[in-house]
């Protein structure tokens, strides 16, 4: 059987995709339909666990005079509900302390779960860069997806389980399995491919479409049921994927050959204490669990006066740990990557400049793109004309529905200008993606100019804002895990594609920063819809401007980057 999967017939393949790819498409759309199916959920029930642990009700009494012609604010709202979404809004619906709460402790709720929810996501990237070394150094590829993913069920699984507690835990367990299971299949791709294989690109371009597929699917079903149905059968759902995608990748293994297979099988088996020592590192990385779960569950702050002096108040200058972590994070990753650089040859240190200059720049796009799960889950909620539609549902498919529609078109017009000579290079094609990231938020920002007297804003327009921001990510996303592995020296690539998710590690805690300030009004009284809505859209016109600023700079230091990337073919 090994014989039959050797590397060099799997790579030697006839087509344009060798099969095995379809085996990892089909894990990775099950996986990704897991985690896209969490993320759906995550801001919201964060949100839902705040109100209900001390729920302030709109008012439900009639005026002061006992006028019983006045319906109270909270009959209001569930005939309202009712005849927007077709569901009765009672206790036991899963929305109901969210959208039955004051609208101050909504918006307190909203600040502190979009900053939560950044920095989960934040660990959940930022654990890839540890499970890439991993894999790299000791266990291979494999062995990292199949510790990675138990993880995941496990944890998704304890997710679905009432109560904070639990939910934070099995946060923190899915956490560290992501960090073993996502950077090393998307490497695994490149292997099935020869050194400068053309068709390479093609192939991450079908592994871009099974992750979007899954987040197509996710956001119909687990967004859905676990928003008007149930918290806890949305996430165990999310769970039941994770199982199938894990299960397809242990008995269908064999037809990778020696891709991901440890590269040195003495050095994982050496025993220490009579155990193995690469198991021993795996039990070690259960570790960062309850280290991760302290950060999340017991969010604490440590008092900075000393250093920084005391504010102009005279209260205590102090910062979250959370926060300080990871800004001592970002400090050492630099420094190593400072000397990684140091000590490549000569030939290789333009391209790995090249690669961290737009892994920097992905830093950015990610912090604004990442509103879709943080800020603009609330703003489908509260500010869109929903139509009947589960608004939650709406926003965590839009996106991925745009991607399978668009991403060939896409494929197809980059083919049409190569052929004309005219296909822009790497550089411009990232900075052509924040160019259509900010128009995309200026949509939303125009939106607010068709909204009623409610603060609702058109569907149509949602939906068209998303377009233009999936064209950005088309232009960025795709090539950026390519680009990856074509830069990185071998040895490095499972470091430096955890690298890649690094960055989206800090552009995700860039998004819970964003999402939480755009969240917090700041006043002592509850605001309209309307005032809300003014809230959100003037913070996605900075998003926005910002972003297309951005991009022009990028096109225009292009010629830079292309010149550090020294392999013409790689610049094409």
């Amino acid at each position: 059987m090994e014989e039959k999967y050797s590397l060099e017939s799997i790579q030697n393949f006839k087509g344009t995709y060798p099969k095995q790819i379809w085996i990892l498409f089909l894990v990775e759309m099950w996986e990704r339909f897991c985690f896209y199916g969490m993320r759906a959920l995550l801001g919201l029930y964060i949100s839902h666990l705040i109100l209900s642990a001390n729920y302030k009700p709109l008012s439900s009494e009639l005026d002061a005079s006992g006028n019983q012609a006045v319906k109270s604010e909270l009959v209001q709202k569930q005939e309202k509900f009712l005849a927007e979404n077709k569901e009765e809004l009672n206790i036991e619906h899963p929305r109901y302390y969210i959208e039955t709460s004051q609208q101050i402790e909504r918006d307190k709720a909203e600040s502190i779960s979009n900053k939560r929810y950044g920095l989960i996501q934040a660990f959940i990237y930022a654990m890839a860069f540890i499970g890439g070394m991993f894999a790299d150094k000791l266990f291979g590829f494999r062995k990292s997806i199949f510790w990675g993913g138990t993880l995941m069920a496990i944890g998704t699984f304890l997710m679905a389980l009432p109560g904070s507690f639990a939910f934070y835990f099995g946060v923190s367990i899915l956490i560290v399995g992501n960090g073993f299971f996502k950077p090393n299949i998307s490497t695994m791709i490149g292997d099935l491919y020869k050194p400068g294989d053309p068709r390479r690109d093609a192939g991450y371009g079908l592994f871009y479409a099974g992750i979007n597929i899954g987040a197509l699917l996710s956001g119909i079903t687990i967004a859905y049921i676990g928003t008007s149905v149930s918290w806890s059968l949305g996430f165990a759902l999310a769970g039941l994927c994770m199982v199938l995608g894990l299960s397809l990748f242990i008995f269908t293994q064999k037809t990778l050959g020696p891709i991901g297979k440890t590269q040195d099988e003495e050095k994982f088996n050496f025993k220490i204490l009579g155990i193995k020592r690469g198991w021993m590192m795996m039990a070690m990385s259960l570790l960062f669990i309850p280290f991760f779960f302290l950060l999340i569950y017991y969010p604490f702050e440590i008092d900075l006066s000393f250093l920084l002096g005391k504010l102009e108040n005279g209260k205590a200058n102090t910062v979250q740990f959370s926060d300080l972590f990871m800004i001592s994070l970002a400090v050492v990753i630099l420094a190593y990557m400072v000397v990684t650089l140091i000590n490549l040859a000569k030939e290789e240190v333009g391209k790995m400049l090249a690669a961290l200059i737009l892994i920097l720049f992905s830093v950015l796009f990610w912090s604004f793109f990442e509103q879709g799960g943080g800020s603009l889950n609330f703003f489908a909620v509260g500010n869109v004309n929903s139509h009947g539609f589960n608004m939650t549902s709406v926003n965590n498919s839009i996106n991925a529905l745009w991607v399978v529609a668009f991403s060939p078109l896409v494929g197809l017009l980059w083919i049409w200008l190569a052929k004309r000579n005219l296909e822009p290079n790497t550089v411009v094609k990232f900075g052509l993606g924040f160019v259509f990231l900010g128009l995309g938020f200026l949509v939303f920002y125009v939106s607010k100019n068709f909204a009623g007297a409610d603060g609702k804003t058109p569907l149509m327009l949602f939906c068209l804002a998303y377009l233009v921001i999936t064209l950005g990510e088309l232009c960025l996303s795709p090539i950026g895990l390519s680009m990856i592995t074509k830069l990185s020296p071998k040895r490095l690539v499972g470091m430096m594609m955890g690298s890649w998710f690094l960055a989206s590690a800090y552009g995700q805690y860039g998004a819970g920063i964003i999402g939480a300030s755009l969240a917090e009004s700041g006043s002592t009284e509850n605001l309209s819809n309307l005032q809300k809505l003014e809230q959100y859209t003037q913070g996605y016109y900075t998003i926005g401007i910002i972003a297309v600023v951005a991009g022009v700079v990028l096109i225009l230091i292009s010629p830079l980057i292309k010149r550090l990337m020294r392999d013409g073919e790689i610049a094409a």
